[in-house]
Order: structure tokens, then C-alpha cells, then sequence
């Protein structure tokens, strides 16, 4: 296929002013509800502005190199991509990973709207060398690193992916009661649920739960004996890492399946006994979950395809 005739999806997302104003109908009422909290709007406006700027010059740069289509972030879960299609997406970087989820084999370049705000880990490029670096891709000229995902299969026939991890357990604040399988070991747990990292998302969620454990170890035992693991691991690497969030150990429960690693093509197997409110999502996106309640079987894995990204 020529280079011109290729689609180019440009993924957009709302700015906090954007949701503020579908909230209180007018950016005037925006306004008075932010500033009467004692927050400066001059900071949403700017940030609103720049990333509106971004939008304009993304998409003009992008149209002198093949057909664009604007996708906004609410429409990623059922929009229908091509698979010669190049994704071009304007951050932040968790609109990266949660773009990538629902692609194949398409290629992404993460676009920074606005470096001064945002570090960008998955925003090498600035709106203006998008176009430059579009061209190249479309034309196969540039570096594509590789990305390792989680997936979670589910006796319903369902699969959700998780670019940066998995979050298996209850709706709310409460106790999730499961199952867990690890090789030969299974066990009943009762907690607040299982988090699954990939690399990508080693240095985030699964960065905050070794930070209470080694705060937790200091306090407990002398400061000479406490390791300082790293939680981090290769984007690319062929594993997951587990860790179940505040077991509760009792009668019926246990707790000795706490943390794991996942060398592809091992699984973890959790089978819930939640009547109700127990959920599956991935990559902080609550809204888009698959229900995990009494009877249904996750399979917990690396995932059967990889996230392609521009550098």
C-alpha cells in the first residue's frame, strides 16, 4: 500500500478543562467552582491551550503525509483499526498504554503536547517533528521497540490486555475471597486484590507496593539487613511480576502466595468467590473491566501479542 494511502488515527484525549466544562456546562462556572476552591484556572488554562495548540499542529503536519482520522480517548474500546493503519498519539503517556492495548500489529508514536508539563516516557517526539518522524514510519525507516503485555483469559470467553498491568479484585475499598494457583501451590486469599505489572509498568503501580514493603521491613528489622530490590524490569522482558495487596490470613484464608514472578508461558490462576463488585481492569482504566465474580476462572499470562512503538 502507498504511503499516501495509508490512515493515520490521531488519538486525542479532554483536558481537565474539557471535563470540567461537560461537568458545569460553561467555562465561566468552570471557573468559579475551581477558583472558589482556592485553585489557580490560570493553570487549566494554559494547559488547555498548549495541548488545543498541539491538536491543531499535529493534525496539519500529519495531513501533508497521509489521510488523518481524530479518535477521541472515550471511542478507543470499539473503534475498528486497520492494520496498515499508523497510530500517532498526543499524551499523556497513559493514553500510550491505553491505546496500545487495543491494537495488533499497528505501530504508535507518542507525541508530547506540552514537554515542559509532562515527562513523556512514552512521548519520545514533540508535535513539531511529527510530521518528519510519521513519514518515516509509514515508510518503515524508523526503530520499533517492543512491548510486553499482560493478559487475562476468562472462562466467559473474555480477554482483556494490560499494557502496564492487571488489577484483579473488588469494585471497592472492601475484601475481594478467591482462589489462587501458582504452579502446584493453591490457595484460598482473601484481599484487596492482585496487581500484575509488565515491564513497562514495573516503575509504576508494582514500584509503589515495594515501597511499602521495604518501608514496612525497616521499621521490623534492622536497617543493616533490609535489601533495596528494584521493581523495574525490561519492556520487553517475557514476564509479569504478581503481588496481592493486604492479605488477610484467618481460618479459611491464607497468605504465603503473596508475590511471583511469571516466566512466559507460566499463568496464575485465580478463581473467584465474590458474589458481587469483583472486577478486572487494566492500565488504571476502571470504566473498561470485565466482572470477576462467584465462578469465574482468570488465567493471568504474558500476552499473545506485543505493543509496537515508534522511536
Amino acid at each position: 500500500m502507498a504511503t499516501e494511502d495509508r490512515r493515520i488515527v490521531l488519538v486525542t484525549r479532554p483536558t481537565r478543562l474539557d471535563d470540567l466544562v461537560a461537568r458545569f456546562n460553561t467555562e465561566r462556572q468552570a471557573q468559579f467552582y475551581v477558583e472558589r476552591l482556592g485553585t489557580d484556572f490560570g493553570d487549566y488554562l494554559a494547559e488547555h491551550g498548549r495541548y488545543h495548540a498541539a491538536v491543531a499542529q499535529t493534525t496539519t503536519a500529519l495531513a501533508d503525509v497521509g489521510r488523518v482520522q481524530r479518535l477521541e480517548r472515550r471511542f478507543l474500546p470499539n473503534f475498528v483499526f486497520g492494520p496498515h493503519d499508523l497510530i500517532v498519539v498526543l499524551g499523556q503517556d497513559g493514553l500510550v498504554a491505553n491505546t496500545l492495548k487495543y491494537l495488533d500489529t499497528q505501530s504508535v508514536v507518542g507525541v508530547n503536547p506540552d514537554p515542559a508539563r509532562w515527562d513523556g516516557v512514552l512521548l519520545p517526539f514533540t508535535a513539531a517533528d511529527v510530521g518528519a518522524i510519521a513519514g518515516e514510519a509509514l515508510a518503515g525507516r524508523r526503530p520499533i521497540r517492543q512491548v510486553v503485555m499482560a493478559q487475562a483469559s476468562l472462562n466467559t470467553g473474555q480477554t482483556l490486555y494490560g499494557v502496564n498491568d492487571l488489577f484483579i479484585g473488588p469494585r471497592s475499598h472492601t475484601s475481594a475471597r478467591y482462589t489462587i494457583r501458582l504452579g502446584d501451590h493453591e490457595e484460598t486469599q482473601s484481599s484487596s486484590g492482585v496487581i500484575v505489572s509488565t515491564g513497562l509498568g514495573s516503575s509504576g503501580w508494582l514500584k509503589s507496593v515495594y515501597a511499602g514493603w521495604r518501608a514496612t521491613t525497616r521499621v521490623l528489622l534492622p536497617a543493616d539487613d533490609v535489601a533495596e530490590p528494584s521493581p523495574a524490569f525490561p519492556w520487553d522482558a517475557e514476564r509479569l511480576h504478581f503481588a496481592v495487596r493486604e492479605p488477610f490470613p484467618s481460618r479459611t484464608t491464607s497468605a504465603s502466595i503473596v508475590f511471583g514472578r511469571l516466566e512466559a508461558p507460566a499463568t496464575l490462576t485465580l478463581v473467584s468467590q465474590t458474589p458481587e463488585n469483583g472486577v478486572i481492569f487494566s492500565d488504571g482504566i476502571e470504566a473498561d473491566y470485565l466482572e470477576f465474580n462467584s465462578g469465574v476462572r482468570a488465567e493471568i499470562g504474558v500476552a499473545d501479542k506485543r505493543g509496537h512503538l515508534v522511536v
